[in-house]
């Protein structure tokens, strides 16, 4: 095959899947985000990541316990970040160090004069509003990627219902396993950019896959062609299906045009809301950003911890009460500046593996339960669902026709000419037989 076709292949924005290594210029992209080098995310099994989510689960709970109750935890809590912080202990050990020389002398150090002249407390300022500004921006960014989970699973709930009540049980069944695929593909999809997931294909998506039969061989054989651990581009085609769907419903005539709209538009809602998600993960605060917040954090806290020992008294001022408030005050400061930049980068990626992140499992059997409930739904009086599997007929036996009693108010037209009469009644001419 020559260049030329290839470079036009490349000018329409689409290479051919036979084109050669070379043809595309950008192997590091993929879907239009960056991919990662190496799948360096330990891999992880569907229990070690239900084990996850039920913890996960709980820790959303204890949200409103007494303080003495939430103050006994240490898992999920900002005191697992700060003891693991090296920058903490080398501020506590600054401190300790400078007090332990302060209780082995006499003297008066002549620096004790001139750090008296000092004042750490304007970089401390900054330091507090960049700190307490990165958490917000990154809090803000954690609810919005919120928002598109629970949006995607909102959109094929409405799906769900519409086909329901509006398509033959074997195509709305289809159009909804389509769908839910597509959304479980989607997270997969995440392990391609950013930090990674720890979801993948053959930990999550089979597992579900193998549970609600969403895909038949067929068509997982068609998707094949798609690394779904390294790209979104298997939930889109899966997206596309769907609308594909719903355009062969309108064809057969299932559903008229108002129809076919609400139910593209709700399709493409999720495609949107799905691609904020990737956005979001592609795109993590700036670097630069978090270089500043750090190596401000790692300039104050020892300057902080060298002002307040030399602050605690030298000479004959020395008390030991004294160094053990300063040293208190030391380390709630590393507790505020390493838990509030913890917390922030914590936030940045909620699709992750940590307890602080989204409940994805959550979300993926909730939309499950609830589709599987509209679908085998059931009006009082309407009769059974036409199908209870996939491609199985209607059992019931259609109702005969009723008959119908002759009203007695209905005027009887003649058979045979008989003469007929006209009565004026309240102003109408009444035929009376």
């Amino acid at each position: 095959m020559s260049s030329n076709i290839y470079a036009s292949g490349c000018s329409s924005g689409l290479l051919p899947r036979s084109a050669p290594p070379q043809a595309r210029t950008d192997e590091r992209r993929q879907n239009g985000v960056i991919k990662k080098d190496s799948g360096s995310q330990e891999d992880l099994t569907f229990q070690d990541l239900t084990s996850i989510e039920k913890e996960r689960r709980e820790l959303l709970l204890r949200s409103e316990l007494p303080f003495w109750r939430i103050l006994s935890y240490y898992r999920g809590t900002s005191l697992r970040a700060v003891v693991s912080d090296s920058l903490v202990w080398t501020t506590l050990i600054i401190y300790v160090w400078i007090r332990w020389r302060a209780n082995t002398i006499d003297y008066v150090p002549a620096a004790v004069a001139m750090m008296e002249k000092t004042n750490v407390n304007i970089l401390g300022g900054f330091l507090s509003f960049f700190l307490v500004l990165f958490v917000n921006q990154t809090n803000d960014r954690f609810l919005e990627m919120y928002g598109f989970s629970k949006a995607c699973s909102g959109r094929i709930q409405d799906i769900a219902g519409v086909a329901k009540t509006q398509l033959p049980y074997e195509v709305a069944d289809r159009l909804v396993c389509h769908f839910n695929a597509a959304h479980i593909a989607g997270y997969v999809g995440l392990n391609a950019i950013g930090q990674g997931s720890p979801y993948s294909k053959s930990n999550f998506f089979d597992h579900y896959n193998a549970k609600h039969h969403l895909l038949t061989k067929n068509e997982m054989k068609i998707l094949s062609h798609h690394d779904m651990d390294n790209s979104g581009l298997c939930m889109k085609e899966l997206t596309t299906w769907c609308q594909q769907d719903v355009a062969q419903a309108r064809n057969d005539g299932l559903i008229d045009a108002h129809q076919e709209k609400f139910m593209h538009d709700k399709i493409l809602a999720f495609r949107a809301a799905m691609d904020g998600m990737y956005d979001y993960t592609d795109q993590p605060p700036h670097f630069f950003y978090i270089h500043f917040l750090v190596l401000l954090s790692a300039l104050y806290l020892p300057l902080f911890a060298i002002d307040m020992a030399y602050s605690s008294g030298w000479g004959d001022n020395k008390l030991i009460q004294l160094d053990i408030l300063q040293g208190i005050i030391v380390f709630l400061q590393c507790i505020f500046v390493a838990g509030l930049r913890s917390l922030g980068t914590k936030m940045i990626d909620p699709y992750g593996d940590d307890l602080e992140d989204l409940s994805v499992i959550n979300y993926v059997e909730g939309t499950l339960e609830i589709c599987r409930t509209i679908m085998a739904s059931t009006q009082p009086g309407r009769g059974a669902p036409s199908a209870t599997t996939k491609g199985a007929p209607s059992t019931t036996t259609p109702k005969q026709p009723a008959k119908v009693a002759p009203s007695t108010t209905t005027t009887k037209h003649p058979t045979k000419k008989q003469p007929i009469k006209k009565q004026l009644t309240k102003g109408r001419a009444v035929d009376i037989v």
